[in-house]
């Protein structure tokens, strides 16, 4: 055990050198607790067209079909808040995590550094990271290592710097001592479920079908009728529930300058978003999370949000 408690204390301190906000470590084993509330939310349809959330069910809930042997899961938060506003006043927004490079390329580099630093130091070992791009419950396993609680906006919230961060995974077959989790210091507090404007947040539920993030960048059929007109500047993600937090007011300005926007996106105004080309496009997002939605579905997002312009053919 005292190897596993020196072993988890080295892994923090190389996390923190590497520029990772926090580190928190659990024992690899199933997510009894979170198994009914998956189903449950699955059943219910709140994916929306998202299938693969209703693929790998065992793996999202046990880590070891994901690494076989794994014993640990280290969870790694790294900051991205930007208080510059990219859009406002009625120029569309896009979510502060989708400002700079890609977080993918940007965390797997340092988790790839991380692992490499581990096995330089510990030996060979079995292990494999996780940056939104595989069948984890990320939230789930930061919350059991104690770096924060999952809110009722569904986000996982810090005391110390709100919500602002991405989450990412080491999951490894290496003994590490696990640390407890934390209190839910949501309290009474509803400012993210009211200021929701498609009332896609319940507490401690989100349905993903509703939520405007999912309406911008996951949904490929054209914007429900419904859903038009209920926020007015979001383009491409959303942050409504993070802006209302609270617990944002203690969120600190990111120093990662792969995540810096290209410093032509702040100057865009309502005109040049509407009028952007294929090839402003691909030098305004050349490597960022906004080409997941591509061209084509970013400006039929623009032009409904800026000009109020539907189309003719919307789902009902």
């Amino acid at each position: 055990m005292k190897t596993a408690r020196l072993h988890a204390q080295w892994v923090k301190e190389e996390a923190k050198r590497i520029g990772f906000h926090a580190c928190g470590i659990s024992r690899a084993e199933f997510l009894e607790e979170d198994a009914p509330r998956l189903e449950q939310w699955l059943k219910s349809g709140m994916q929306g067209q998202m299938a693969y959330m209703e693929r790998n069910f065992d793996m999202r809930l046990d880590p070891r079909k994901l690494v076989p042997g794994a014993r640990s899961v280290v969870s790694l938060l790294f900051n991205y808040h930007n208080p510059d506003s990219v859009g406002g006043d009625d120029t569309p927004r896009i979510a502060q995590y989708a400002y700079g490079e890609d977080y993918h390329f940007v965390l797997r580099d340092k988790l790839r550094e991380l692992l490499d630093c581990l096995r330089a130091r510990i030996g060979q070992i079995e292990g494999r990271i996780f940056v939104d791009s595989a069948p984890v419950l990320e939230k789930s396993w930061a919350a059991r290592s104690g770096l924060g609680w999952v809110g009722k906006n569904t986000n996982l919230i810090t005391r110390e710097q709100g919500s602002y961060f991405f989450l990412c995974e080491l999951i490894s077959d290496l003994e590490l001592a696990p640390d407890g989790s934390m209190a839910d210091y949501c309290g009474t507090c509803t400012r993210c479920i009211d200021a929701c404007p498609t009332q896609a947040i319940t507490p401690y539920k989100v349905d993903g079908s509703r939520c405007i993030s999912y309406l911008t960048i996951e949904l490929r059929d054209q914007m429900p009728q419904w859903a038009q007109g209920q926020w007015k500047d979001w383009v491409f993600g959303c942050d409504i529930c993070q802006e209302v937090c609270p617990w944002n007011r203690f969120s600190r300005r990111h120093h990662e300058e792969r995540l810096m926007p290209h410093p032509d996106l702040p100057l865009l105004d309502r005109d040049a978003w509407v009028e952007m080309t294929h090839e402003v496009f691909g030098t305004l997002f050349r490597r960022s999370a906004v080409k997941r939605a591509g061209y084509d579905r970013l400006m039929s997002t623009v032009r409904l949000v800026a000009l109020g312009d539907a189309g003719d053919d919307n789902a009902e």
